[in-house]
């Protein structure tokens, strides 16, 4: 699903009208249809209910004035309260305002005040609590600075009715949470939490990006009338992943029922050492557990037993290894010979970064002649030469979280946190490969500038092996689909926060360990394809998932 930013929505619409002949004030009152549709699936029919719109004067507010027409049409009382004079607005919003201004003229159940001031809205302050549903239409997608003045004081208003105890009142906000600005992942100011939001015809970055994104609630995207071939047109690319993307890519390598153990690919995982075997067998478990035909683990010589016992369908090579029992650099040789007989190399966790191990890394991956997933430790022996980490002439693929990203890329942390759509295109761009920077919803970027935002995962997730895991469900997908990495790479992804969050539902957050996100990997992947391919079962019914 495209996520548009407020030029490219701009041009969306204004190319909606010009190339397709489909009028603004058509697409607005589309817009209040869905806000109506959306407000009564949610929360049931409007008839009988009090609802306040609370409307600024540019077009977000026109939307929110026709559907308080349409809702008080369905038998709602609505009160409008527009936060301007009437003679300062224009356009399709001011035909709005009037029409509901002189309907409220001849019926008790709407009605409609200008409020230009702190007085006229203390009487809607003092009410806040009454009403059944508040529709906040204040600002759109054109914010560039903090909301002043009435609009601050309006906003804090209703963020403030959001963190009542015990509310009874719902706030829905149009196309974006007021207080937010469309582009960036964070608030300037006052900002408005509502329990849902409606956006029209994309997703805005403010809608999908964190901490932004949560101001909003369920996020509902719907549509008003621009043709997708429209939205898909416009500039650089960041996408929100959706299951239907995820099922697709499942049902295209669904096992054949004359495959074999071959058929599915040959993982060579280089895991672990003396004090970290544990991520070793994580990411091994989980290759397998994702379909992963066959594992090798290379591993330090004194890992080799530990490692078996646990993850017995695993093979084992023991490597070379340092007095302290981490991948010595003598061990590169045989390394390259094994990587070079398998179809896929997965290489970091739990490796540490010892000097000997940074060497064996950094020549492993500069000489490799097959796919490569690098993670973890992997990534930090790499940061002494970043120049060296790239995908142009065999797919490579790197899962960091920010800190590993920041020491990569020689930058604060703080520079990852607050620009992580920028600083992963940079580096994937820069380095022909695909990065994984991990996260609060993750990123995946490719070489040519695309960006996706996952969707799934949840706290619990925040725990001791959950990366190793995720590098083992990467491994055991890409040797499954060896020509598409950036397709393996996102299903992965969005996989692996999916088995998180079926987890969470059974454990809750709390205790939920990277071994319960591998034991739901079944699941999650069974309950992507049953509910958006529409084809779970072979012909005789037997599952092939």
């Amino acid at each position: 699903m495209r996520v548009l930013t407020a030029a490219q929505m701009r041009e969306v619409d204004r190319l909606t009208t010009e190339r397709y002949g489909i009028p603004s004030l058509l697409l607005m009152e589309n817009a209040a249809r869905q806000i109506l549709r959306a407000v009564e699936t949610r929360l049931g029919p409007v008839a009988g209910r009090h609802i306040l719109v609370v409307c600024g004067k540019g077009n977000n507010g026109g939307d929110g004035a026709a559907f308080a027409r349409l809702a008080w049409m369905s038998g709602a009382r609505v009160d409008v309260a527009l936060l301007s004079s009437l003679d300062k607005t224009t356009g399709d919003a001011r035909m709005n305002f009037d029409i509901v201004k002189k309907l409220a003229g001849a019926t008790s159940r709407l009605t409609f005040t200008e409020v230009t001031d702190a007085t006229a809205w203390q009487p809607f302050r003092e009410h806040l609590k009454h009403y059944a549903l508040v529709v906040d239409g204040i600002l759109g997608t054109g914010i560039e600075r903090p909301a002043e003045g009435l609009y601050a004081e309006v906003i804090r208003d209703l963020a403030a009715l959001f963190e009542e105890p015990a509310r009874t009142v719902r706030i829905v906000a149009v196309d974006l949470p007021s207080g937010l600005p469309t582009d960036v992942d964070r608030p300037l100011g006052p900002t408005v939490s509502a329990d849902f939001t409606v956006t029209f015809t994309a997703p805005k970055p403010a809608n999908v990006l964190p901490p932004a994104c949560y101001y909003g609630g369920e996020l509902v995207v719907a549509p008003i009338g621009s043709p997708q071939e429209l939205i898909e047109s416009v500039g650089p690319t960041l996408t929100l992943l959706a299951p239907e993307m995820i099922a697709a890519w499942l049902c295209r390598t669904r096992r054949s029922p004359t495959s074999h153990k071959g058929t599915y690919g040959h993982v060579f995982l280089i895991a672990g050492s003396r004090g970290k075997p544990g991520a070793a067998c994580l990411a091994a478990q989980a290759a397998l557990r994702s379909g992963a035909g066959l594992v090798t683990v290379g591993t330090p010589a004194s890992c080799h037993s530990l490692i078996i016992s646990h993850v017995a369908e695993a093979m084992t090579e023991p490597l070379d290894e340092t007095p302290e029992g981490s991948l010595a650099h003598t061990a590169l040789e045989r390394a390259l010979q094994l990587a070079g007989e398998r179809d896929v190399l997965a290489l970091g966790p739990g490796i540490t970064t010892a000097e000997s191990t940074r060497r064996f890394v950094h020549d492993l991956l500069r000489r490799r002649t097959v796919p490569a997933i690098v993670d973890a430790d992997g990534l930090n022996c790499l940061a002494p030469w970043p120049d060296d980490i790239t995908g142009r002439d065999v797919p490579l693929i790197a899962t960091p979280h920010p800190g590993e990203m920041a020491r990569l890329m020689c930058i604060p942390i703080q520079d990852v946190l607050e620009h992580r759509v920028e600083v992963a295109r940079r580096f994937a761009t820069e380095h022909s490969l695909i990065l994984v920077l991990k996260g609060n919803r993750t990123l995946i970027a490719s070489a040519d500038g695309q960006v996706y935002i996952n969707p799934t995962g949840n706290p619990g997730m925040a725990t001791a092996g959950s990366g190793d895991v995720l590098t083992g469900i990467l491994a055991g997908f890409l040797a499954q689909d060896r020509n598409s990495p950036l397709d393996a790479t996102l299903a992965a992804v969005y996989l692996h926060g999916l088995a998180g969050d079926l987890a969470a539902r059974t454990l809750g957050t709390r205790a939920l360990m990277a071994s319960d996100i591998t034991a739901h990997v079944g699941a999650a992947v069974r309950a992507v394809v049953e509910e958006h391919s529409g084809d779970s079962f072979s012909r005789r019914g037997e599952r092939i998932w």
